[in-house]
């Protein structure tokens, strides 16, 4: 299997680029700078590797820099943003500021005929994001596309075939950047389309059959689409060894716990312990209103319950966990920086006794665990499950949670994802959900006077949720949720929609 490295200098887009690459069939791993040496690159036979962008500037000394050896190892490479201007200076070009010239957003580029922008018209809308700019290019290197502000938004070494983009082709907004990478993967690297994550799936399952035999394996079903595909995987491994604990905290989306039972208890028969916890979240949620300490107590008191479960079952084997590729990444374990710490991978407490860690899914990113557990016959309602909070309903519900905000959450939200359901079937916006805020408001039922609650919707569109488009719904689709919303839910008053973008809000309120 052909593989691409992605060599990680501190930029937001690495898990992109790679995703990017994947989806054109071609197995990427991201490795940062600073855990992978030149031999090692040079051992392990890489068809080709991308530098990443990243916040720094390359003549700063104290910003990242790799060995300058990495250009001559014969391997194609592809440098994007600071991974272009990092090829230009270690090549002895010029880098620096490009001053009131820095570039921003959508941007319209120039480019030469050449191999890497193949089937990409002479003028095409791109993506800047750049303060400093490839001042001249190195000895070999020609310049291949431009700006009004960059004359040098991309350069290449074709005896070499070592490229460099001040744009970046892996956002959505640079109109041609999937035919960028397909022609550097298949043009310069010569790649094969050979990847696919949904061919895996009998070999993890032999391998998991072999290698836990016998074994107890303890796994967290969350019912979300990460642990429901670990659970069936494992499950198909080695059957009633693996014992499933669902912790329903009661802060679940209406109906979902019992789904969650039906389809892994019944359809599949797991060996599945459900835990409804609800009243004990409630009371330790008694009183809170901020969203943070929200979230600490849920997490805490998840782990405290699924402890408890643990130690009733006695000694097992191994822990397995839902943990996926970004997870990965942005917990720095492995072969990656640290960007934030993630539960998956941070570890129980010591008080579970495990003599392994089992994580199936570590290698792969969310949509190819949807292809797995598509593979696998997971529901669809399941595989194509809306990305849900750990916390759930509980940083849905803005201010301090009660059992009477959480069915009338419950009530709104259902009603509002069976209206768009209903509408668009076959085109839904990425997720939509509603919000039960903290305020009130004066209303009028029945010519007497209301004072219930605000409920907001949200529903966004986008292709990997580091950015997020508010999803122009049909005023019919809103019309009908906010009519049925104030006449089915006692305690609602008002419905508002919700019109930011990410940037600059975020999906979630909380």
């Amino acid at each position: 299997m052909d593989r691409i490295l992605v060599l990680d200098f501190g930029g937001q887009y690495n898990q992109l680029i790679a995703r990017r690459v994947r989806e054109l069939q071609v197995y990427a791993e991201i490795r940062p700078y600073t855990q992978v040496n030149l031999r090692e690159i040079r051992e392990a036979g890489y068809q080709g590797i991308i530098f990443t962008g990243g916040p720094n500037s390359v003549y700063d000394p104290a910003s990242p820099h790799y060995d300058p050896g990495i250009l001559d190892l014969g391997v194609p490479i592809l440098g994007i943003c600071y991974g272009a201007q990092l090829i230009a200076w270690m090549a002895g070009g010029e880098v620096g500021s490009a001053g009131n010239a820095g570039e921003y957003g959508k941007t319209m580029l120039q480019m030469r005929e050449h191999l890497l922008f193949s089937d990409v018209p002479a003028e095409s809308v791109v993506w800047m994001s750049h303060t400093d700019s490839i001042r001249r290019v190195p000895e070999g290197f020609r310049v291949l596309a431009g700006t009004k502000e960059c004359p040098c938004a991309a350069m290449g070494d074709d005896g070499r075939r070592i490229y460099g983009l001040q744009f970046h082709p892996e956002v959505t907004h640079t109109a041609y950047g999937k035919q960028i990478f397909r022609n550097f993967l298949f043009s310069v690297c010569g790649c094969r389309a050979d990847w696919n994550p949904s061919g895996d799936v009998e070999l993890m399952i032999a391998k998991y059959r072999a290698e836990l035999s016998g074994k107890k394996v303890l796994l967290a079903l969350s019912g979300g689409v990460d642990s429901s595909v670990a659970a069936l995987l494992l499950h198909r491994a080695i059957g009633k060894d693996l014992i499933s604990v669902f912790v329903d905290h009661g802060l679940l989306r209406k109906g979902e716990g019992d789904l969650v039972e039906r389809t892994f208890r019944q359809k599949f028969g797991l060996n599945l312990i459900r835990v409804n916890a609800g009243e004990r979240f409630l009371s330790k949620l008694a009183g809170v209103r901020e969203p943070e300490e929200k979230r600490r107590i849920i997490g805490a008191e998840f782990i405290r319950v699924f402890e408890e479960e643990a130690q009733k079952i006695g000694h097992v084997h191994a822990l397995a966990q839902g943990t996926i590729y970004p997870d990965v990444i942005e917990s720095g374990k492995g072969a990656s920086a640290v960007i934030k710490s993630h539960h998956n991978v941070g570890g129980l407490p010591e008080v579970i006794s495990f003599d392994e860690i089992v994580e199936p899914l570590r290698d792969y990113f969310k949509d190819e665990v949807r292809a797995i557990g598509t593979m696998l016959g997971l529901p669809e309602e399941l595989v194509r499950r809306q990305p849900f909070p750990g916390p759930g309903l509980g940083v849905r519900i803005a201010g301090e949670v009660t059992r009477e905000k959480i069915g009338m959450l419950q009530e709104a939200d259902a009603i509002f994802r069976e209206e768009i359901d209903k509408a668009a079937p076959g085109n839904k916006p990425d997720q939509y959900f509603a919000v039960l805020t903290d305020t009130r408001s004066v209303g009028v039922m029945g010519d007497a006077r209301t004072y219930g609650y605000v409920v907001l919707l949200r529903a966004v569109s986008t292709d990997d949720f580091m950015t997020a488009e508010w999803s122009r719904l049909p005023y019919e689709v809103l019309e009908r949720a906010s009519s049925r919303i104030t006449n089915e839910v006692r305690g609602i008053s008002r419905v508002v929609y919700d019109i930011s973008s990410k940037p600059p809000a975020t999906v979630e309120l909380e």
